[in-house]
């Protein structure tokens, strides 16, 4: 082994700039290879995060009849106690579920309000502050004033929102709503708090008040729209999922509530674990792109040594050793390329996870329904520097088999006519 390893090297070390191309062009391709699949894993995770927190939770529970009409925001299919148990009590059960974490309420109603110029739609949402909190990044998107209280009067909206209606924190604002009785009521909120966000949800067209006022508003005292479950990993909606329907069984609720995971609560869930497979396919075509100047090396390489292969033919180094070093020598190239495109990607990855790629102005027509941040954060870890170089060694090596195969082919008279 360290005969090959040794022989190798020394021709490798012939032709140094030969070398040394076919070597950064590997390196080049493994590097792309780890940044854009961190790219991609950052991208998918923020989706999912932004999708988890203010869409779906880990898993919901609605009203069967409101899965039909979620988008109209109807206040009359709603989740409540059962029997004698209430709307805190039932919440309760669901979190002493294994690997429930904390389970939020929500009511989500639509308001109007009027400026001077025209009418603005909005949507509320009722929320318990300190869950919200807790499970969302909702406190760091808060840039003035803070979170509304429970008992107050008061809201939380979004800055193009505020521009909108020509608000800032500290004033007071009058909306119009209808509620679960279908009769207009209006009331009117101090803001306390304005959210600058990247999601366009959040900072055009969403308020958040208290959801004790909200259900003494919209008279759904006991009730709300939806229960949000959340985990301390998104993995773990395929183990709760079951756990909740069982119990939902046990209570009689079944026909009543529908349980849904956040990978079924959006059209674009399911792509995105599709995404990543086509990805991985793109990943290999980027190495493969790279290993044809390996091969145009080996080849050159091949050509040139035909009279030293014929040499060694004729001094008894069988068929499978010539295979073996020329595949020593694709090896040692991919493995010294892999290994520098893995530590540069590496880095490169690490320093754009740190400051992050802004897409602000391409988003800019995307749907406010759609919950797509701006901002991309690379994701670093050692399992996708390993992935890149263990990728590039591979399929480099497995190149240089051809090569190597037509080296281990030649004839020794053939050979030894070169002389």
């Amino acid at each position: 082994m360290n005969y090959f390893l040794r022989l190798a090297y020394k021709n490798l070390s012939r032709h140094k700039l030969r070398t040394f191309v076919s070597i950064i062009a590997i390196a080049f391709a493994v590097m792309i290879v780890i940044f854009a699949r961190g790219f991609i894993y950052g991208m998918i995770n923020s989706f999912y995060n932004d999708h988890i927190q203010y869409n779906s939770g880990h898993v919901k529970i609605v009203d069967k009849d409101y899965q039909l009409e979620g988008r109209i925001l109807s206040l009359t299919e709603t989740v409540e106690g059962y029997n004698d148990t209430s709307l805190e009590g039932f919440i309760q059960e669901l979190e002493n579920i294994e690997n429930v974490q904390t389970v939020i309420p929500r009511i989500k109603f639509g308001s109007i309000t009027t400026t001077e110029d025209e009418l603005i739609n909005m949507i509320g949402w009722g929320v318990m502050p300190q869950k919200e909190l807790k499970e969302t990044d909702i406190e760091r998107q808060i840039t003035k004033g803070r979170m509304v209280e429970q008992g107050n009067m008061e809201i939380v909206m979004g800055t193009l929102l505020l521009d909108e209606l020509n608000r800032e924190v500290g004033d007071k604002v009058t909306l119009v709503f209808n509620n679960s009785f279908n009769s207009f009521n209006g009331a009117t909120f101090k803001i306390v708090g304005e959210i600058r966000s990247e999601l366009k949800m959040l900072n055009e067209k969403l308020f958040y008040l208290p959801i004790d006022q909200a259900q003494r508003l919209l008279i759904m005292n006991g009730q709300v729209t939806e229960l949000l479950l959340f985990s301390n990993q998104r993995q773990n909606a395929n183990k709760i999922t079951p756990l909740i329907s069982n119990l939902l069984a046990d209570k009689g609720l079944l026909d009543k509530y529908t349980v849904i995971s956040y990978m079924e609560s959006g059209g674009l869930m399911g792509w995105l674990e599709m995404a990543k497979a086509v990805y991985n396919f793109i990943y290999i075509f980027l190495v493969v792109l790279a290993s044809f100047v390996v091969i145009n090396t080996m080849i050159m390489i091949v050509n040139e040594r035909t009279k030293e292969i014929g040499m060694m033919s004729a001094l008894g180094l069988e068929k499978r050793d010539i295979l073996y070093l020329f595949l020593v020598e694709g090896a040692l190239m991919g493995g010294l390329g892999s290994f520098i495109g893995a530590v540069l990607g590496g880095i490169l990855t690490n320093i754009i996870n740190r400051i992050g790629i802004s897409f602000g102005s391409l988003t800019e027509g995307f749907s406010s329904d759609l919950l797509f941040g701006g901002t991309i954060y690379p994701v670093f870890s050692i399992g996708n520097i390993i992935f890149g170089f263990i990728l590039g060694l591979i399929i480099v090596t497995i190149a240089c088999v051809i090569p190597a195969r037509r080296a281990a082919k030649m004839e020794p008279n053939d050979a030894l006519r070169e002389i």
